[in-house]
């Protein structure tokens, strides 16, 4: 019989340093299960990956017991004095350990190290490492971008000849390349689909070169508490690809800190550093989970994107072509946890739901649903007074994970109590955009020049241009805007003068950067197309802006048009508006005229 003492907990240490995947060690002089024998109450961690290369497991354990060089590695630890080691074990140096023998030792790592290796065997032939260059918009210059940087991540393939990794890897790319394991050839990869608000994106490999070898993982189901998953990738610290292994803390909506977001994610222990990102986390002989996230100022806190969320993203794009989003209700809500306001309401003692506070106008519950509404039900399904509903075994999450687990376009049906009655109703769900966008990447920042007047619709990228206080720093009137403002009628955006290019023309005017403009000529601003339409119109002498504050600004048409010309020349700017506003005809023309 095998005893297991402290030799396997100093192994376990050797795992939870996250550099490479160690092999387990087990007291006594056996080479039976991918262990390492011991003499002299020593043992011996080395690196599978690099050492082995890609090998089957039954290959693996032959030449680990047929090879003693190994064994004389001067890279040795001392294990514990109270060490005990089983005498009738067979020694180092014989000529291998049948395979029925592993399969007898195999039940007992019942601590989950066996799995960690499973996964890795299984991992080898799928997960990639991927390089990217990306550059971001500068949003105060929304005309150029920054320098252009490199970043690492993992991903693994999934059936279809694709690869799954997250979003924020390939975010604002210019170029991805991937690298498969073993092999020093990187390959040219093209994103067909990404997902910022479940931080999710698809890469394609044309070259069948890479595909030679390659084997897709199978997606499983979301994993219990505390069942052990092991998270596989490449991490910084190293080059060759990495195992971690933990346990699931907990499972429910979590903040997506790319996409900022509210959906599904797990928790787990084990550490998730940077290059992580991407990579597998895998529960047996299948996917439980992406990793994407950790938590900062603690230690082995980390969050897998579960498969709920990876189906929806995947069957939207498969469905569509491109990534279609998350559905939302449009509703703010409050609790109903307090005896008085249930009475209020008129709530009887065995009803339970959420309170109605805000409606998203441009949302078909807007339609239907009105503010102080008690949501009772959401598709059959009851709604706790602190806004909960069961999931799994005695667990609950948020009713916000059935919303956005609907396709868009589907149906919910609802259970309301208004004034005392009880009503159904049924709505429609899609994916709802907020008046100040939370991110904008892959994708150029609109802008638009008048005598030096730089306009734009105001996002949150262009308030974190304001340093890592942004919430601090940024002109507080348009930050409380950002993060509150509904959007009123298709299209809006939340226009802006954002600085004041200096000139003769509009001298006087610098200090009026950073408001809002409200209008043109007399005429509200929906959009910043709709503004550049106003004041291209020319059927006037002047053009007149009303600011936020009451604050004008009048210029004469043609001395800003001339003007413009000048100010663009001087300060180096190649046109004076995004692409995104120019008419269909000369589009083609100036796309060619910026690529020049």
């Amino acid at each position: 019989m095998l005893r297991i003492g402290s030799t396997l907990r100093a192994s376990r240490r050797l795992l939870n340093r996250q550099l490479h995947f160690q092999c387990p060690i087990i007291a006594g002089d056996s080479a039976i299960a991918g262990i390492a024998p011991v003499r002299n109450r020593r043992f011996i961690p080395f690196n599978y990956s690099s050492s082995f290369g890609n090998i089957s497991s039954a290959s693996f354990f032959s030449t680990l017991s047929s090879n003693s060089s190994i064994f004389n590695a001067p890279n040795t630890e001392r294990a514990e004095e109270n060490d005990s080691v089983e005498p009738n074990l067979s020694v180092a140096g014989d000529a291998g350990v049948a395979l029925s023998e592993v399969e007898r030792v195999a039940p007992r790592l019942s601590d989950g190290i066996l799995d960690a290796y499973l996964a890795i065997e299984l991992a080898l032939d799928s997960v990639v490492k991927i390089f990217t260059v990306s550059s971001s918009p500068n949003y105060f210059l929304p005309w150029q971008n920054k320098s252009q940087r490199e970043t690492t991540g993992s991903g693994f393939v999934i059936p279809g000849k694709r690869i799954l990794t997250n979003a924020h890897v390939v975010a604002d790319h210019t170029f991805v390349l991937v690298r498969k394991h073993g092999s020093p050839t990187k390959y040219r990869a093209t994103v067909q689909a990404v997902g910022h608000e479940c931080d999710l994106a698809i890469l394609v490999v044309e070259s069948e070169e890479f595909w030679e070898g390659m084997n897709s993982l199978e997606l499983g189901d979301v994993p219990f508490l505390q069942e052990a998953v092991s998270v596989v990738g490449y991490p910084q610290g190293g080059d060759n690809i990495s195992v971690t292994k933990g346990v699931v803390s907990r499972v429910e909506p979590t903040q997506y800190v790319h996409g900022a977001s509210q959906l599904l994610a797990i928790q787990i222990d084990a550490a998730i550093n940077p290059g992580n990102s991407g990579g597998p986390a895998i529960m047996g002989d299948k996917v439980a989970g992406v990793a994407f996230q950790n938590l900062s100022g603690a230690e082995n806190i980390g969050y897998i994107i579960p498969v709920p969320v990876i189906n929806h993203f995947i069957a939207g794009v498969e469905e569509r072509g491109e990534y279609a989003g998350f559905c939302s209700l449009g509703l703010s809500c409050q609790p109903t946890e307090n005896a008085q306001i249930r009475e209020y309401f008129q709530m009887q003692s065995k009803m339970t739901g959420v309170l109605v506070s805000r409606i998203n106008p441009l949302s078909d519950a807007c339609r239907v649903l009105k503010k102080d509404d008690i949501i009772l039900s959401f598709d059959g399904v009851p709604i706790a007074s602190d806004g909960t509903v069961p999931f799994r075994n005695r667990e609950r999450i948020s009713f916000d994970h059935l919303v956005s687990m609907k396709k868009p376009n589907e149906t919910a049906e609802l259970k309301v109590l208004r004034n005392g009655e009880v009503h159904d109703f049924k709505i429609t769900l899609h994916p709802l955009q907020p008046l100040v966008p939370v991110h904008q990447f892959d994708k150029l920042p609109s802008y638009f020049i008048f005598a030096g007047l730089v306009f734009i619709p105001l996002t949150q990228p262009f308030l974190h241009e304001y340093g890592e206080e942004w919430y601090n720093t940024s002109p507080r009137r348009l930050c409380e805007r950002a993060l509150r403002e509904l959007p009123k009628k298709p299209g809006e955006q939340f226009i802006i003068l954002s600085q004041v290019l200096m000139d003769d023309i509009n001298a006087g005017y610098e200090r009026l950067a950073e408001l809002q403009v409200k209008k043109v000529n007399g005429v509200e601003v929906l959009n910043l197309k709709h503004l550049r339409q106003l004041v291209e119109d020319g059927n006037q002498k002047n053009v007149r802006f009303d600011l936020d504050d009451e604050r004008v600004i009048v210029l004469n048409y043609e001395s800003a048009r001339i003007a413009t010309s000048r100010i663009l020349k001087r300060h180096r700017i190649p046109h004076a508006m995004s692409i995104d506003l120019t008419d269909e005809q000369n589009a083609a023309e100036l796309q060619s005229a910026c690529s020049t």
